[in-house]
């Protein structure tokens, strides 16, 4: 049938049904097919006679050329001004995109040979828009009509940019006449937008490696438009500047390096898209788990390298956070009706034998506080139960579908048991030492006040504390002290010699009997000496007499001090005392 039946959108009283589609300008690389539709009522009808759609959007094979090429070579043949040419086509006339501009090969001579170009030639170089009817029309990445559908930056006709990442940053070439060449960066397989610009007198080498391992290094003397590995790519060149760019894909690693040419330090810049090499795919399914009665199955992912195409340990696709591995799919299968044997009317469903995968938890951690709140965690492992009843652990994602219990819960929620003081009981003071009873309940959350406690408590206090207590008598307070260590043997063993002692700041701790050291500005009374003459028998083997020097105060009176003798033994064997 000539006519297509029409769409809702189409039915106007005024217009026939739409007609078929033409044949295809094209046989590949993208071309143009028409439709027509009649007008019934004479000249008043609204809308397009015409609509066109794409077709043959395959690629052409390598050795096929450029539509436009054709088109201007089919003018060889046809004399121009009495005489006969080589045309090639003019490319991007932003002036006449789709008229037939031609130049002579070899001559300064441009000619507009056809006002349009066939349906389906491509506007520009850099697009997928094409001519039709001598109107450059809007094409997408999709290759439809009108679309508006961009590759991102991967190469992905309408992606998100998520197979691939940014890759940018500078280096500094550490290049000298004993070092000559050095790699800045790899440039994988595949990547795109690259951009390379060296400043300094340094220049760039490109090492290409194909994934067959074949290598080749290319250098660059002159600006210009090159192919390495079926990639082209454009060199420009000035004074202390080389850039290269690349639109990609790369049909090689590039191996970016650093040739020298001189003293002064170069500095490479580079900014690409590289692809993701390694992604995950899901698998097929599994095999039921039962054979009738209603089974399931599940599939998995595993890591493939995009490259070569094959499977790989998962850890590669663990490289880009954004790789994330899919979660397992599960359905039902052999869901009919076990047949009937041994006088049981229906054998029961296989995994009524062999249970779910399930969660298995190890026990949990003693809590992290006595008391307080909280937490304490446990681990899990996924196991499947064999029909021999045999436990084996498995892969996690086998157990999705079960419920996962708590991994982390909390403890020891009651409150912590605390000391509550109650009133200073009156002081007893006494020449050694002076204290006050402490009575101290001890209470928890779940009991009454245990056994008082009774602390003695030394008054072994500041300045600035003993200021604030009441009716004590500042001179009875025992304060911070002085306290000698015993005298050192003399240094002479004949004659006079020398003794020496330390002598330490020390405060008693009266509740347990222990002292303490502290800065020698905190004790108030004079610090005892630190050295003392000593006299021996005479070196002569005379005797002399020895007459002790004792310190006299200034009415003539001797001063004593006092001297420190130990500690008594410890109050406890254990837990401390």
């Amino acid at each position: 049938n000539s006519r297509t039946t029409r769409s809702d959108e189409d039915k106007d009283d005024s217009w026939d049904a739409w007609g078929a589609w033409s044949d295809c300008s094209r046989t590949c690389g993208g071309g143009a097919s028409y439709s027509l539709r009649r007008c019934l009522n004479g000249r008043n009808c609204e809308g397009r006679n015409i609509r066109y759609k794409t077709c043959s959007s395959n690629d052409c094979p390598s050795d096929v050329g450029d539509f436009r090429a054709q088109q201007c070579s089919a003018y060889n043949d046809v004399k121009y001004q009495g005489h006969f040419y080589e045309w090639i086509p003019v490319y991007n006339d932003p002036t006449a995109p789709c008229a037939l501009k031609c130049q002579a090969l070899g001559k300064n001579l441009v000619v507009e040979l056809a006002p349009k170009v066939l349906d389906g030639t491509r506007c520009n170089i850099e697009s997928l828009d094409m001519c039709i009817s001598g109107i450059c029309q809007a094409v997408g990445c999709d290759r439809q009509l009108g679309s508006n559908a961009k590759e991102d930056n991967c190469g992905i006709c309408a992606g998100d940019g998520s197979t691939c990442r940014l890759v940018r940053g500078q280096a500094k070439a550490h290049v000298s006449p004993e070092k000559r060449e050095e790699t800045v960066i790899a440039v994988p397989h595949g990547s795109r937008s690259v951009r390379i610009t060296l400043k300094g007198p340094a220049h760039l080498v490109i090492e290409s490696k194909t994934l067959q391992g074949e290598k080749g290094e290319h250098s660059f003397n002159a600006p210009g438009t090159f192919v390495i590995e079926n990639t082209t790519l454009e060199f420009q060149k000035s004074t202390d500047r080389e850039i290269i760019k690349i639109q990609g894909p790369l049909g090689a690693d590039f191996i970016i390096k650093v040739g020298y040419s001189g003293s002064k330090e170069s500095v490479v810049q580079f900014f690409f898209y590289q692809p993701i090499s390694h992604q995950w795919r899901q698998t097929e399914f599994f095999p039921c788990t039962v054979t009738c009665g209603g089974g399931y199955q599940l599939n998995s992912a595993e890591c493939v390298d995009i490259r070569l195409k094959r499977v790989v340990p998962d850890h590669y696709c663990h490289y880009h956070p954004e790789n994330k591995k899919p979660k397992p799919k599960l359905k039902e299968c052999n869901m009919d009706p076990c047949p009937s044997s041994d006088g049981f009317k229906e054998i029961m469903p296989y995994d009524h034998f062999q249970p779910l995968p399930r969660w298995e938890h190890n026990p949990w951690t003693a809590c992290s506080v006595s008391c307080g709140g909280g937490i304490q965690r446990r681990s899990f492992v996924c196991v499947e139960e064999t029909i021999h009843g045999e436990i084996l652990q498995v892969e996690e994602w086998k157990c999705m579908y079960a419920p996962k219990p708590k991994v982390i819960q909390t403890c020891n929620l009651f409150d912590c048991p605390k000391w509550v003081a109650m009133e200073w009981s009156q002081n007893q003071l006494n020449t050694l030492d002076h204290a006050f009873y402490l009575s101290i309940s001890k209470y928890n959350a779940l009991s009454a006040p245990s056994i008082n406690t009774h602390l003695r408590v030394g008054c072994v206090l500041t300045v600035h504390t003993r200021a604030r207590l009441h009716g004590i008598n500042d001179s009875a307070v025992m304060i911070c002290r002085f306290i000698p260590e015993p005298w050192s043997p003399c240094s002479a063993t004949c004659g006079s010699g020398l003794q020496v002692r330390d002598v330490k700041c020390r405060i008693l701790l009266a509740f347990t009997q222990t002292e303490v050291e502290l800065p020698e500005e905190e004790c108030e009374d004079e610090k005892p000496p630190t050295e003392r003459v000593c006299h021996q028998v005479s070196c002569d083997s005379d005797p002399v007499p020895y007459t002790p020097e004792f310190p006299h105060a200034e009415d003539g009176s001797v001063i004593y001090d006092w001297e420190y003798i130990g500690f008594t033994p410890c109050s406890a064997t254990c837990l401390g005392g």
